[in-house]
């Protein structure tokens, strides 16, 4: 079974039930992994990435035009 058929037999499934409980257990499931990729990172990566988005949210970054612009002749 290949994982296109495994979707849409998943989807029917899911459009199908009514039952709350199992609802609430697959979007656990699905918050869990979409949040496992934070946990594997170091506590430096962690920390990288939070001053980045904090620069960003402050307007504190170079725009990729401008860095492209800059290296345009080792292109």
């Amino acid at each position: 079974m290949n994982i296109e058929t495994t979707k849409l037999e998943l989807m029917h499934l899911l459009l199908q039930t009514q039952k709350e409980s199992l609802l609430a257990k697959l979007k656990k499931v699905f918050d869990e992994e979409q949040m496992d990729w934070w946990s594997e990172l170091s506590k430096e990566e962690q920390v990288e990435i939070e001053t980045g988005l904090g620069q960003a949210d402050k307007g504190e970054y170079t725009s990729n035009g401008t860095v492209m612009k800059r290296f345009d002749k080792w292109r």
